[in-house]
């Protein structure tokens, strides 16, 4: 296990440059199963998730050709194998998105049940149901495995049974693959879910209704090779600007796409938190004298995020007042408060899904553990906010979200240092 050192209190300035989103990056790459011809993805992020999808492509018989350091050419001119990898698949969540492309290409994939965050219950009901949807037949075995079979797959209409974003983005990939008109109700609208479209969209997918709750699709056989770029990552905007909110200094934050983060600046904005818009980038200043009570309700997007309660369950220990995160989405998110709690915030879990944090209390360099990803990056920056030394166990699992993170703050001033 790795850990990070801190020693906080010092004020952040300078410029930071955002990374492409690791959830719009997941997706992406699971998508270029879907053409036999090769792939150029750019803005890739180099996080460890990212790194276990690229092992997953590999190992089903993708070459990898690295160009820059954000951009690689994938090229899958057969797809060896329809199981997916046991140790592979169990290391992220996020590898139940090759179910949709494998399903789509071979007729058939068997997989067992992914791994990810502990944050909560998190089924793949919504995915096989819609599967079903479209003609495949799904068994789950005794031993753990799904075995999907695609042998009178067919366009049809697609009710989903929850906005489930990965969900959506399966659904997405498959019927682009499935010649004739798909139409997807109850879909994800999120940006990511946005980018994924705009992909199979230049692979020859005719798709409508992106960003919207009912999404069509005229699918396609032959799905063509594509040279596609990555959105910047608005989780970490978030993440970021709070930080500069409550260690600023100034700093600047770019790219920003403006609609992909409409919740975010006016949950900032509420917060007191000073952001100045300029183009694609953001000034954020350091805010602490300005900040006041808040209420975050998370909800699929254009609602507020919920990957980003946690930091700013952290901004709410500066703000005057009581401040309410409720998050209906998961029932293991706010494990984190306790943790801000042992380094001095007035902060408490009122409920499954719901704390309080009263502010505005000083926190205290202290030992804590990253509970997931969120979590994690959250007591890091409780870290570089409180006074004295604080020591985050578990770095490995922040590095799955954020890239080269400590060299990054370091840049902006930051005491940071990562002891393996």
């Amino acid at each position: 296990m790795s850990t990070f050192i801190i020693n906080g209190g010092r004020a952040l300035s300078g410029e930071w440059r955002v990374q492409g989103m690791k959830n719009a990056a997941t997706p992406v790459l699971a998508a270029t199963l879907l053409s036999r011809d090769p792939a150029t993805i750019r803005n890739i992020p180099r996080i460890s998730d990212i790194s276990h999808m690229l092992a997953i492509l590999e190992d089903l018989g993708a070459r990898i050709t690295w160009r820059d350091e954000h951009t690689a050419t994938i090229h899958t001119p057969e797809i060896k194998k329809h199981e997916m990898d046991y140790l592979l698949t169990k290391r992220m969540r996020s590898s139940v998105l090759f179910l949709g492309p494998l399903l789509a290409s071979l007729g058939k994939v068997r997989a067992p049940a992914p791994g990810g965050c502990n944050i909560g219950n998190r089924p793949l009901d919504a995915h096989m149901k819609g599967f079903e949807a479209l003609g495949a037949k799904v068994s789950f075995g005794e031993d753990g495995y799904y075995t999907i079979m695609g042998d009178s797959l067919q366009a049809s209409e697609v009710r989903l049974i929850e906005r489930s974003v990965t969900a959506t983005e399966n659904v997405l990939m498959l019927a682009s693959a499935i010649p004739g008109r798909t139409v997807i109700k109850n879909a994800a609208s999120e940006p990511h879910v946005v980018c994924l479209c705009s992909m199979l969209s230049q692979m020859g997918a005719e798709i409508s209704g992106a960003g919207t709750e009912e999404v069509a699709i005229q699918g396609r056989y032959g799905l063509k090779g594509v040279d596609f770029e990555i959105i910047p990552d608005q989780l970490e905007i978030g993440t970021i600007a709070v930080l500069g909110a409550l260690c600023g200094g100034e700093v600047t934050i770019a790219p920003v796409v403006p609609s992909d983060v409409l919740a975010i600046k006016e949950k900032l904005e509420q917060a007191g938190v000073l952001v100045e818009e300029s183009g694609d980038q953001w000034t954020v200043r350091g805010s602490l004298a300005r900040l006041k009570a808040f209420t975050v309700e998370t909800a699929p997007h254009p609602g507020f995020p919920t990957d980003l309660q946690a930091p700013f369950g952290l901004l709410a220990t500066q703000a005057r007042g009581e401040s309410r995160i409720h998050d209906p989405m998961y029932e293991n998110r706010l494990g984190y408060i306790g943790k801000l709690a042992d380094m001095g915030a007035r902060a408490r879990v009122i409920g499954p899904h719901t704390a309080a944090i009263t502010g505005p209390f000083p926190l205290s360099g202290g030992v804590v553990e990253s509970l997931d990803l969120r979590a994690g990056a959250t007591l890091l920056m409780a870290g570089l906010a409180a006074s004295g030394r604080t020591i985050v166990k578990g770095a490995e699992i922040i590095d799955r979200g954020y890239e080269a993170i400590d060299e990054r703050l370091r840049a902006l001033g930051a005491d940071i240092a990562r002891v393996e």
